[in-house]
């Protein structure tokens, strides 16, 4: 579109020396000698950005790429969006910080949750506004479901990834993530997802009549599942972490049915996949699907501004004041960014862009992929989408090594992307949702170039 050209660098992508270059090189070094050893991504990227705009990024040595990261769906409206920014600065010079009084951004921001809210709770909802990460948000969604039913089971899903802290950690399904710190918390039980392209019961879709929901029902059904009547089901519309899986629509539309036959609430986790990163504001309406308590961050924040809460049914209002609480609760600057970012996309029909633009990207995956030895399969909605990388299509053995090739090599030609998956064999397309079609369009040439190169070797 037009209308977001202007908000990202020109000529993008450039390399103008090789990285990392030698300023990027020294202040790795000052973060391998400071920081921890939990310091993650640069051990796969030896990337120093210093300014971004749109979907475009500036390293410390003036390498310019093109963004499919978006830190990790943070900056779906673009970086340093200025129509946004002009709203943050002007409510930064004002006032930062509120705790939970009132104040404008922060009604207009729960305001506008709510008028965009899916379903059934459109302009029916609640938002309580807590921490700053999304981790912060599922706890709290938890808390509700627990506090509302007065029980303590959690069924999750395998594959799941709902965060850090020690609940939502416990919720998330990664082995590698828990192991160190078990046990995490009470009962949580995980049930398969529906994956169809690795299906746990060797079925196939849609002959399967959608089994993985069907075993949610066994397990509650059973009396002797070892699974008692949870206090809510937790799920990812899509999954993020998980490789970017994209469920059948039957899967969330039978989990809600699931959900309003035994009487547990359903808590749809929309941290990655919500703000209007599939073309909608949130995936679950893709399936026409309402849950009880929906999870929110990320983006929420409209520039990048840490902000994290809930929007859930008004029936489930029932806590009593200073029953969730959290110090940046009152992080007034994001909420008068969040509040921006959503005009913003209503005034640029952003969700319309995100839509055709998905849909010729996965077109030309798709296509790619007929012609690829090692590319197991494309999926995804709007601009959250995944490549599972394979050694075999036939046996559809993941290779976690021919991934990170490709992610490298997309880094040295100008291209920023990130790996998911069971297997970290997925490479993962999130760009900032303003990305003209141009840049798309250059971005899937590297990433072509790069795996092609990849075959080669």
């Amino acid at each position: 579109m037009d209308a977001f050209v202007s908000l990202h660098f020109s000529g993008a992508p450039k390399i103008v020396v090789e990285p990392p270059g030698p300023v990027a090189k020294e202040i790795l070094e000052k973060q391998e000698k400071y920081e921890g050893n939990a310091v993650l991504y640069p051990h796969t990227l030896p990337f120093v950005p210093e300014e971004a705009k749109g979907a475009t990024i500036k390293d410390v040595d003036g390498n310019i790429y093109i963004d499919f990261l978006s830190g990790i769906s943070v900056l779906n409206f673009g970086s340093s969006n200025p129509i946004i920014l002009e709203k943050t600065i002007e409510q930064l010079r004002k006032l930062t910080h509120t705790l939970d009084f009132p104040s404008k951004p922060r009604e207009e921001l729960a305001k506008r949750l709510v008028e965009i809210a899916p379903g059934e709770l459109k302009n029916n909802a609640k938002v309580i506004f807590g921490g700053p990460t999304g981790s912060d948000a599922v706890e709290a969604a938890i808390k509700l479901a627990k506090y509302c039913t007065k029980r303590y089971v959690i069924l999750a899903f395998e594959g799941s990834y709902h965060g850090q802290t020690t609940t939502a950690l416990a919720l998330s399904s990664g082995k590698k993530l828990k192991e160190p710190y078990t046990p995490l918390g009470p009962e949580i039980h995980f049930a398969p997802y529906a994956y169809c392209y690795r299906c746990p019961f060797k079925l196939e879709y849609p002959d399967c009549g959608v089994r993985c929901a069907g075993y949610v029902e066994h397990i509650l059904e059973d009396p002797n599942s070892g699974v008692t009547t949870p206090a809510a089901i937790i799920v990812e519309p899509i999954q993020g972490e998980g490789g970017i899986i994209v469920p059948p629509d039957e899967f969330l539309k039978k989990l809600r049915e699931i959900t309003k036959k035994y009487g547990i609430p359903l808590i749809i986790d929309e941290i990655q996949s919500g703000m209007g990163r599939t073309g909608k504001w949130f995936a679950c309406e893709h399936a026409n699907v309402t849950p009880d308590i929906m999870t929110v961050a990320k983006s929420v924040g409209g520039i990048g501004l840490p902000l994290a809460g809930i929007v859930y049914n008004k029936s489930l209002d029932v806590w009593v004041p200073g029953s969730h609480m959290g110090t940046f609760r009152g992080n007034v600057v994001a909420m008068a960014a969040g509040a921006a970012a959503i005009d913003f996309a209503n005034e640029t029909k952003l969700l319309d862009h995100v839509e055709k633009l998905g849909e010729k990207t996965l077109k030309y995956l798709k296509d790619l992929a007929e012609e690829s030895k090692y590319i197991g399969e494309v999926r995804g909605k709007g601009l959250m989408i995944g490549i599972e990388i394979v050694k075999d299509k036939e046996t559809k053995e993941p290779s976690k090594e021919l991934t990170a090739k490709i992610q490298l090599k997309c880094f040295k030609k100008g291209l920023i992307v990130w790996k998911a998956g069971h297997y970290a064999n997925v490479v993962r397309f999130l760009p900032p949702l303003v990305i003209t079609e141009e840049l798309m369009e250059k971005g899937l040439e590297i990433f072509r170039n790069s795996l092609k190169e990849v075959e080669k070797e």
